[in-house]
């Protein structure tokens, strides 16, 4: 497959698992996009026929927590509620089960982020429906 082929199908499967919310740089404007773009999402996201985008996604939730990246905790759960992969209460659920292995400390500064990404969501919904 040809490189822009690859880029073209990564910046597409970026855009479908951040529910449009992350922006992409032009092509060629920074490498580590480019690369993030080609291999990530263009190899690895799109194998959906092997692991779905939602399995994919908890893996990675759980993944950044354990990490303490709040940051990134936030896009990845907004999209998750936009795509709706999750509900309000699995998210919820996430922060519980994982607190037993990443630990509380870690966990708990989590909690006013997963309520505050909810009610984002929640607002932005009930604008789009009026």
């Amino acid at each position: 497959m040809a490189d822009k082929d690859r880029w073209e199908r990564g910046r597409e499967m970026l855009e479908r698992v951040y529910a449009g919310d992350v922006v992409t740089a032009p092509r060629g404007a920074m490498p580590f996009a480019d690369i993030m773009l080609e291999q990530l999402f263009a190899e690895v996201w799109t194998r959906t026929d092997i692991l779905p985008i939602r399995d994919r996604r908890l893996l990675m939730l759980g993944a950044i927590v354990a990490l303490g990246e709040g940051m990134t905790f936030r896009i990845q759960l907004k999209a998750a509620l936009k795509n709706q992969e999750l509900t309000p209460d699995q998210a919820r659920e996430i922060l519980i089960h994982m607190a037993q292995y990443a630990g509380y400390p870690r966990v708990a500064g989590l909690v006013g982020e997963v309520e505050g990404v909810i009610a984002e969501v929640e607002k932005e919904r009930a604008a789009s429906e009026s």
